[in-house]
């Protein structure tokens, strides 16, 4: 069972690159939500509806990608993910020249295909690299920080295309980004292509129609985790997609008069998006000494207490040092809930790794098909920030975006559930072998 360290260095640098491209295209889905709303006056929930497609496309594809990747393997499944990303994010840049608020959706729906499928691989196979246990959690916080690069990247890149505020902007203004990504996926197609990745060992015979009885679902833990995923992905999109409205809302003023509204708001989002990248490479650095149990404990808990101190302080005005692109670090004056909001990053930013490490342990061959079940739930990132955008648009007043986060304070409080009490493996009695 030996096996050469080097062979596997390749194949982890592949993942981490997919897990990049998954940022890339899904928090794309956020800004060019906020250029439609403007672009077509729609109301707040209407103007999430592209990063719900997105999410949504989770719950379809979730499942089938799970036997996908049982079926074909780790590099078939990750080939036909590209190529649905190239199809998903094409559409979307048609939708500019048709100026379709529903080509876009469909485009985004599609792309979504291909993040779900995507997901599906890049996670089970760097814990399968990792072994494991605090190395295959280490190997996941190293993704996930490549991940919110590329996802702080789109924000900023976002606002650098629409330097007359996002109120003026069309869908036009961002294809730069759209055929960077096109780039991306063709450029990873070849790579994919040409990678040797390692496959796990597919059983034949009788021994299958053994074990049919048990499954994923058999494992308590397994279903609690799943759950964890579901309002995880929800609390991280949800976050600054809320924020960040509130901050450029026009109407509020929550900046105060002689800023540009929609530059500063843009530049706190993209800096929550930079702390989960900071975050997440501080777990990498201390996932192979720290379990995932005690990290998600802490981050759960610390996130619950910056969400409620964002809810009931008063705005106050502060300093928050912000990542401005092109510009560096710089000082803007924001409501002391905004700053809050924007450290919940911190926290977020190792919850994906821990979570699917403490869901997956102990489920041996149940993990490819685990994962499908696992990435159907990611659905949370679509419906969460719905709700909360929908509770703005229901609650009057410019305090309807704060009362929105008690959809947040609920997440995280399940979260620390889980960490404590809901991670505990209560089915060892399956067996998980072949």
């Amino acid at each position: 069972m030996e096996t050469k360290k080097q062979n596997y260095v390749l194949p982890i640098v592949v993942m981490i690159f997919l897990f990049g491209m998954i940022s890339f295209v899904t928090n794309l889905a956020s800004p060019m939500g906020d250029i439609l709303k403007y672009q077509f006056n729609v109301p707040n929930w209407m103007g999430t509806l592209g990063v719900f497609a997105n999410f949504i496309a989770y719950a379809i594809m979730g499942y089938p990608a799970g036997n996908m990747l049982q079926k074909y393997g780790y590099k078939k499944t990750a080939l036909v993910a590209i190529a649905v990303g190239f199809i998903g994010v094409g559409i979307q840049t048609l939708s500019g020249t048709a100026q379709s608020f529903g080509v876009y959706l469909l485009g985004a729906f599609i792309a979504g295909f291909s993040m779900c499928l995507l997901n599906t691989v890049v996670n089970p196979m760097l814990n399968k690299l990792g072994g494991g246990g605090n190395k295959g959690n280490q190997l996941i916080q190293a993704g996930g920080s490549f991940n919110s690069l590329c996802g702080t990247a789109v924000i900023i890149l976002t606002g650098l295309l629409i330097p007359e505020g996002i109120k003026n902007a069309q869908i036009s203004n961002v294809f730069p980004l759209m055929y960077a990504a096109l780039a991306i996926f063709a450029f990873a197609f070849v790579v994919i292509s040409l990678t040797k990745i390692p496959e796990t060992k597919k059983e034949v015979g009788l021994k299958s129609a053994e074990v049919s009885k048990y499954g994923p679902l058999s494992f308590r833990h397994f279903i609690l985790g799943a759950v964890a995923i579901f309002v995880y992905v929800g609390i991280e999109v949800g976050i600054p997609n809320v924020l960040q409205k509130w901050l450029q809302n026009p109407d509020l003023n929550v900046l105060g008069g002689g800023v540009n509204a929609e530059a500063v708001a843009g530049s706190v989002a993209a800096t929550y998006w930079f702390l989960m990248l900071v975050g997440r490479l501080l777990g990498a650095a201390v996932g192979s000494k720290v379990s995932a149990k005690s990290m998600l404990t802490v981050v759960s808990g610390v996130g619950l207490l910056l969400t409620l101190g964002a809810m009931f302080l008063p705005a106050v005005a502060v300093n928050l040092p912000v990542f401005n692109g092109s510009e560096g670090f710089g000082l803007v004056n924001v409501p002391i809930n905004a700053a809050l909001l924007v450290l919940i990053g911190l926290c977020t930013s190792i919850m994906w790794g821990g979570i699917f490490n403490l869901a997956v342990e102990g489920l041996g061959k149940y993990t490819e098909k685990a994962s499908g079940i696992f990435m159907a739930l990611v659905c949370g990132g679509g419906i969460l920030p719905l709700l909360q955008n929908a509770i703005v648009d229901v609650t009057d007043g410019g305090m309807g975006y704060l009362t929105s986060y008690w959809v947040i304070v609920i997440a995280l409080a399940y979260l620390l559930y889980y960490a404590l009490v809901g991670s505990k493996n209560v089915n060892k009695d399956i067996p998980v072998t072949e």
